[in-house]
């Protein structure tokens, strides 16, 4: 069976809700995280982590393991590596936040891969350097959505 993902900006971004989805997805749990985190009252945070048990359950959730978070770390060595060859040896600053969502944006890419699973994103520029360096599967959300 051919798996995927969303990315969070295809949650963000599409509205797509929490409840049940297409055969062969995956609930991400570092999607998951980030949208508990940002739940707007209790009840939200609640239905997310509903979810999360749910798939947990049914073992449908991508949760990191150790593997997973190794790979991550070398990911964003080599992201970083690149950045400072693309400076000439300088490193410039990012905005604000920019390297947490990467790491999270990493997490997902490698947690994904081991599931073989296709992440579908909107933040595409992102998951096509990440994919560079660990070979996961991506799809832009107007691709996959056919809008």
């Amino acid at each position: 069976m051919a798996y995927f993902t969303y990315d969070t900006s295809v949650i963000i971004s599409r509205r797509v809700g929490l409840r049940d989805h297409a055969s062969g997805f995956l609930w991400s749990g570092v999607v998951l995280m980030e949208l508990t985190a940002a739940a707007r009252d209790d009840a939200e945070r609640k239905r997310h982590e509903q979810v999360f048990r749910r798939y947990r359950e049914d073992n449908s959730l991508i949760i990191p393991n150790e593997d997973d978070w190794l790979l991550a770390c070398r990911v964003l060595y080599w992201l970083t590596q690149s950045r400072k060859r693309r400076g000439k040896g300088k490193l410039k600053r990012l905005a604000s936040g920019a390297s947490q969502r990467m790491a999270l944006d990493v997490l997902i890419a490698v947690s994904a891969r081991r599931w073989r699973a296709t992440v579908v994103t909107e933040n595409w520029n992102d998951f096509k350097a990440i994919q560079r360096f660990c070979n996961t599967k991506i799809m832009k959300g107007s691709d996959f959505f056919g809008r």
